[in-house]
């Protein structure tokens, strides 16, 4: 009898001994929040580390610490965030190259499939399994998976490009969002006749604006070997998409002093007298308007208009598309944990706080977009092909910046044709 009472006792002992191992808690995130686990949960005792591109200042940065704590307390796992702000694309590299302690990291996903890809976990089957294709849009997976062979990353913040257009003026006007070129010119010369101004635009998005024109009469990826290679000259339709933004200038569809520089001219949406009625630009534009108005504009968004006479078979519906997204590092010991951290903060809860806290796209399509991106989510889901920045105008490394002071010398007029835009070009080679 004696010996089962010891046996009991010995038992209770060490269970309390366990139980008080697996409270203990441990890590912390660099803004000295408490990162201690409750013990007991999925990742109990699991430890990882989580490089972010915001600060913990900003808005993105407050509500993923919210998602992280609470991801942590659920899941009894310890998670240590460094805040490396907008200087990661610097450092990334070399630290993935010599794997210091890092399982998830955020970035631009074109740099994930590129620079990074060689350091990444293939999220393919994980991703199937949690059905991740049904809280995502698929235009990101797909360009990400056509450029590193695998699932290399989970959205965390999309974009959209176009036309973003102030819906009160339009109103106002008596126009609807154009499809075509020619439509458009009709809606400018409209707006200009009803006391606005019709498009702002500042030097720093000007290749944006004509890489995604040019992009409609011979496709990105002709823009962006004439990038590389030059023979601007050779291809008409160069001459040509150059001619209609000199046509466009002429006819005083920029606003007062654009090219501006940035922020001077979208600043001219909120501010402007004549206001600026749209914008060639990503969808963060919104909220930048909106700050310097101290409202929120009645905003709306269209693609950008189809062209005639483009090259045979030139999408006319591509979008640009970028996001910032979430990667796994293949060398972590812990890519599974990773993983549904990185879908936890992009769906549900936290993806729509996000959303509404930094005024953006939401990741998981399920969730609502804010008021600042009316139309963005429709955007996405009707992109059947993705655009990247400036639209292969970027291509050549070398002479990105010189490719863009020519064409901010296109909309400030200096060009007399688009031939001589296009030898212009073909000068710098």
């Amino acid at each position: 009898m004696k010996k089962k009472v010891l046996s009991v006792l010995l038992a209770a002992v060490m269970a309390m001994s366990l139980a008080a191992c697996g409270s203990s808690g441990g890590g912390n995130s660099t803004d000295g929040s408490d990162d201690s686990s409750t013990g007991g949960g999925q990742y109990d005792g699991v430890e990882l580390t989580y490089w972010s591109m915001w600060s913990n200042t900003e808005p993105q940065g407050k509500v993923l610490q919210e998602a992280v704590n609470a991801w942590m307390e659920e899941t009894g796992a310890n998670v240590t965030i460094e805040w490396k702000g907008r200087d990661i694309k610097n450092i990334l590299a070399s630290a993935l190259e010599s794997e210091e302690q890092i399982d998830l990291f955020e970035d631009g996903y074109e740099r994930i499939t590129s620079t990074y890809v060689k350091y990444v976990a293939d999220l393919t089957a994980m991703a199937e399994e949690a059905g991740y294709a049904d809280q995502s849009f698929a235009v990101f997976n797909d360009w990400a998976t056509e450029q590193a062979g695998f699932l290399p990353c989970i959205t965390e913040q999309p974009q959209v490009g176009g036309v973003f257009y102030n819906q009160d003026i339009f109103d106002d006007a008596g126009v609807d969002a154009p499809a075509t070129w020619t439509e458009f010119l009709e809606v400018c010369q409209t707006l200009k006749d009803a006391g606005y101004a019709p498009m702002a635009l500042d030097s720093t998005y000007a290749p944006f604006f004509f890489g995604y024109h040019l992009a409609r009469y011979i496709g990105q990826d002709a823009t962006s070997e004439l990038a590389k290679s030059g023979g601007w000259s050779s291809n008409p339709l160069v001459a040509q998409a150059a001619q209609d933004m000199i046509d466009f200038v002429k006819a005083g569809y920029l606003v007062d002093g654009a090219p501006d520089e940035y922020p001077a001219s979208q600043n001219k949406m909120a501010l402007g007298d004549p206001q600026a009625a749209m914008v060639v630009c990503a969808n963060y534009v919104t909220s930048e308007v909106n700050k310097t108005a101290g409202e929120e504009l009645n905003w709306g968004l269209f693609n950008y208009p189809s062209v005639e006479g483009a090259a045979d078979g030139v999408d006319q519906t591509a979008a640009y598309t970028g996001c910032n997204s979430i990667a796994i590092t293949n060398y972590s010991e812990n890519q599974q944990a990773a993983f549904d951290l990185a879908l936890f903060i992009t769906s549900g809860e936290y993806d729509q706080q996000m959303a509404d806290t930094a005024g953006q796209i939401p990741a998981d399509p399920s969730n609502t977009a804010p008021a600042s991106q009316t139309g963005t989510v429709e955007a996405l889901n009707a992109a059947q092909s993705s655009l990247v920045w400036n639209m292969g105008l970027n291509a050549n490394a070398d002479l990105t910046s010189s490719i863009q002071e020519v064409v901010v010398q296109l909309y400030e007029g200096q060009f007399a044709t688009g031939e001589d835009f296009a030898a212009a070009l073909d000068a710098l080679y």
